[in-house]
């Protein structure tokens, strides 16, 4: 077996759910200790988070990742337990080996041959590793980012290891993510009986209109890089289990994934427009959890399709489609970001997975990386 494959089941074992880390770390610093690198561990709250970095000068490429990874579910549905490591037919089972225990394994391996092949590199090269990606990801890589803008320590580029591969290993690159606006919309009724319309006032009817116009608004185009920014409805509750009785008030949850042609502001202030327009008496909540990030095509991104195109024998499609990542705070000290990793089809369900021919594909693609930035 590859030093990444044993490296991966190494990680896989350590039960690793979401805020905690279960040793993932002392694991990774362990090996990068070993090559010199300095390490910075950044505790915050129940999460941890570390900021290793080897050499002084320019240009500057960090790995980022995270350690903690989903609760496995019902465990009998598992092929094995999700915290073994077992391979099965050349498959890697167990949680976190698409996301992304394996990527964290061959940030490591690649690292360790890249410096043993090239120890005159130039530049420099670090990893920021934390604990709390999968959580609420307040103590995690925004705490460390925080951290480094408050001493103006800037990044070059940033790879980030999530799985992006849809279809086939190699397949997709992302140059950026959509931001994510939620809420919850209370919409107020007068409740009452059924039998009396003259005397209620039905929240559920008065808020569909404005449902129906909220779906059917072109918020923008999209543009290059992002597609038409998405609302969605993902709850409504209202009423009192009762068939006769009309709420006297019913919540609505909803969320925008927007592009980078509008604002969170912006789609606050469209939406209560909408709701003023069909005169509802409401309250709204709203949580931004994400800017939108953007990494021009450049040098990154042509190091990364490039290095991919040479390892799987095709260029990668660039995008910006999924849900929102880490990248999006790395953004903020760091003008070039990308995410690349496994197939994610397997994440975050039972039996997530990843072929293990690809494993060490993946850490040839990051070595090769590496060695067009630094070598």
């Amino acid at each position: 077996m590859s030093r990444t494959l044993n490296l991966s089941k190494e990680l896989i074992a350590k039960e690793s759910i979401t805020p905690k880390d279960e040793g993932c770390q002392d694991l990774l610093i362990h090996h990068l200790e070993k090559l010199g690198f300095e390490i910075e561990k950044m505790p915050h709250g129940e999460v941890q988070n570390f900021y290793a970095k080897k050499g002084s000068t320019s240009p500057l490429i960090v790995f980022a990742g995270h350690t903690d990874v989903v609760p496995p579910g019902p465990i009998d549905k598992w092929l094995s337990s999700p915290f073994e490591p077992t391979i099965k037919e050349n498959i890697l089972y167990g949680r976190g080996a698409a996301d992304m225990k394996t990527s964290l394994a061959a940030f490591v391996v690649s690292i360790e041959e890249f410096i043993s092949e090239n120890p005159n590199h130039k530049g420099a090269i670090g990893l920021l590793i934390t604990s709390d990606e999968e959580g609420v990801a307040t103590d995690g890589t925004v705490k460390v980012v925080e951290a480094l803008q408050e001493r103006q320590e800037k990044i070059d580029y940033c790879i980030v290891g999530e799985p992006t591969s849809s279809k086939k290993f190699g397949d997709t690159v992302k140059n950026g993510r959509r931001g994510s606006l939620s809420a919850k919309l209370t919409v107020k009724g007068i409740q009452g009986h059924i039998a009396y319309p003259e005397l209620i006032k039905n929240p559920i009817h008065e808020v569909a209109p404005a449902i129906d116009d909220l779906v059917n608004t072109i918020w923008d185009e999209g543009n290059e890089y992002f597609p038409k920014t998405s609302y969605q409805v993902s709850n409504i509750n209202g009423g009192t289990g009762a068939t006769n009785v009309v709420p006297g008030h019913v919540e609505v949850l909803f969320n925008f994934r927007y592009s980078s042609s509008v604002t969170a502001e912006i789609l606050k202030e469209r939406v209560e427009a909408i709701l003023n327009k069909h005169k509802l008496e409401f309250l709204i909540e709203w949580q931004h959890s994400g800017q939108p990030y953007l990494t021009e095509k450049g040098m990154l991104v042509d190091i990364v399709s490039s290095s991919i195109e040479e390892v799987c024998g095709a260029k990668p499609t660039i995008s910006t489609t999924g849900g929102t990542s880490d990248g999006r705070f790395i953004a903020r000290l760091c003008d070039q970001v990308v995410e690349f990793g496994p197939i994610n089809e397997s994440i975050h369900k039972i039996n997530e997975h990843i072929d293990i021919g690809c494993i060490d594909k993946l850490k040839d693609i990051y070595k090769l990386a590496l060695k067009k930035a630094l070598a």
